[in-house]
């Protein structure tokens, strides 16, 4: 028994009071005599008791863990012993010269208990509902962040991979971009590790460690093409999730180099509108009969897609398509304001 009352909550038991009081006034009222009888009282007080037995114990007993016979069971039992209680002690204490004289028929009995108790034990359910789905609400958040903290871990091992493998080779080659690498590197990496640990950043300082990264992966492609990146003017008051954007550059630059071995060409702009609204877009060459199965089928496409929906649940819109020897990335996002 104490194990139970330490179940229910203090706020429970607030609303508990609260609701039977208000109960208790209109099964008390009798506008031919204002004053409350204690008969009344008692009375309500053996329906409360039946209630709590319902809502308290045999709900979780019997009817959340799906054995209905049982609670069915439990319930006649429960209204067998109401109808007993309340036919043959409480009226023959409060009213022996009149009702107590007699047994009344089972279901006019039942017919004046069963509705009051009822709602009593609906009030129960209604207020475990709405604590089961607080804690629902609880798991999905939880489960969420699990998510987004495993989706963020797989961006910088497959990144330190690729780039690894990159600077390994110039670093062979005695390259004179070694250094630069090495810089640019650094910048990325530290924006990575440091700056981005929060589901979200400022807008402009992801779209600065864009640049950055691109600039890295534009030193590989040396005289081989061409890469553009261009942006509208960058307001201070919004924020992005962070390595969403540079998935679709990585895969841009990694494909283009893998199926071509001169004339790339990468565009890459990205427009903020007044209402807050992102434009990506990020294009880039790529010869047909290269191996590019590849591109929908990575990582990092699959990781960024799921990010996008959690965070961004019916707040953005991808596109990604290929016309002409060209892929195309369109990426519309309703940023937040941090204001």
């Amino acid at each position: 028994m104490k194990r139970l009352f330490k179940k229910i909550d203090r706020k429970e038991w607030i609303y508990q009071i609260l609701f039977l009081v208000v109960l208790f006034i209109f099964y008390s009222f009798d506008k031919d005599s204002p004053k409350i009888e204690w008969s009344k009282f008692v009375f309500f007080l053996n329906y409360v008791l039946l209630a709590f037995i319902i809502g308290y114990v045999c709900l979780p007993l019997f009817f959340y863990t799906k054995k209905y016979l049982r609670f069915f069971l439990a319930l006649a039992l429960i209204f067998g012993f109401a109808y007993v209680m309340e036919e043959y002690v409480l009226e023959r204490i409060f009213f022996s010269d009149r009702r107590g004289k007699y047994v009344s028929n089972v279901f006019y009995t039942l017919l004046d208990i069963v509705p009051l108790v009822l709602t009593m034990v609906g009030f129960k359910l209604a207020l475990d509902a709405i604590t089961k789905q607080v804690e629902v609400e609880q798991l999905r958040s939880s489960i969420k962040e699990s998510e987004l903290r495993f989706l963020k871990s797989q961006i910088n091992p497959h990144f330190l991979f690729n780039n690894l493998n990159n600077l390994y080779s110039h670093a062979i080659e005695s390259s004179p971009k070694t250094p630069s690498i090495i810089l640019e590197l650094s910048s990325v990496l530290r924006y990575m590790l440091y700056d981005c640990k929060e589901d979200f950043v400022s807008l402009k300082k992801e779209i600065e460690h864009l640049k950055h990264f691109t600039a890295l992966n534009e030193l590989q492609i040396e005289d081989r093409g061409k890469v553009s990146f261009s942006t509208s003017a960058i307001p201070d008051n919004y924020v992005i999730a962070p390595l969403i954007l540079m998935v679709f550059i990585e895969n841009a630059f990694k494909h283009s180099t893998a199926s071509q071995s001169d004339h790339i060409v990468i565009d890459i702009h990205i427009d903020i509108e007044e209402s807050g609204v992102l434009n990506f877009k990020c294009s880039n060459s790529f010869l047909p009969n290269a191996n590019n199965e590849s591109l929908s089928e990575g990582i990092g496409l699959e990781n960024v897609k799921k990010r996008l929906k959690i965070l961004y649940p019916n707040q953005h819109d991808l596109s990604v398509a290929e016309s002409n020897n060209v892929y195309n990335v369109n990426l519309t996002l309703y940023l937040q304001s941090n204001t």
